[in-house]
């Protein structure tokens, strides 16, 4: 009777362990999404149970993403965050991207298929998923 109360313990302990070493990158993938959404170098993050996702940084950080010769950048707050749902996420706020000479936020980024439609206030970009498949480094 010990040793199977030893065993459960043991067992609670690792599926505890693996719940809570669980990474934002892995949260993005659960909902078929790809890890490149985030850059490198998430300080922390919290998922809420109506699908709030809060994520912080060291500080800003901004990275290119190059799509057929051209490049986009894109400008990270400290804390970025959205309500995610398998495909997208919804109600984006900290993420901005360079259109033209103007710095545009983000509302909404959808996944269709190997495309991401990305919803920059009020127009559409769409980019490859393999665009976004290694996250970035800030510079």
């Amino acid at each position: 009777m010990a040793n199977q109360h030893l065993l459960l313990v043991v067992l609670m302990a690792c599926i505890l362990h693996a719940a809570t070493s669980a990474t934002v990158y892995d949260v993005l993938a659960q909902n078929n999404l790809p890890r490149g959404l985030l850059p490198l170098g998430v300080k922390s993050y919290v998922l809420h149970a109506d699908g709030a996702l809060e994520v912080t940084f060291p500080g800003e950080c901004n990275f290119f993403v190059t799509i057929a010769g051209k490049q986009y950048k894109f400008r990270y707050g400290s804390t970025v965050g959205g309500i995610i749902k398998p495909g997208s996420i919804n109600t984006v706020s900290g993420v901005r991207m360079q259109v033209e000479f103007a710095w545009l936020g983000f509302n909404k980024v959808e996944r269709a298929g190997d495309k991401l439609k990305i919803t920059v206030e009020s127009t559409t970009q769409l980019f490859p998923v393999s665009a976004f498949a290694q996250s970035p480094r800030c510079i």
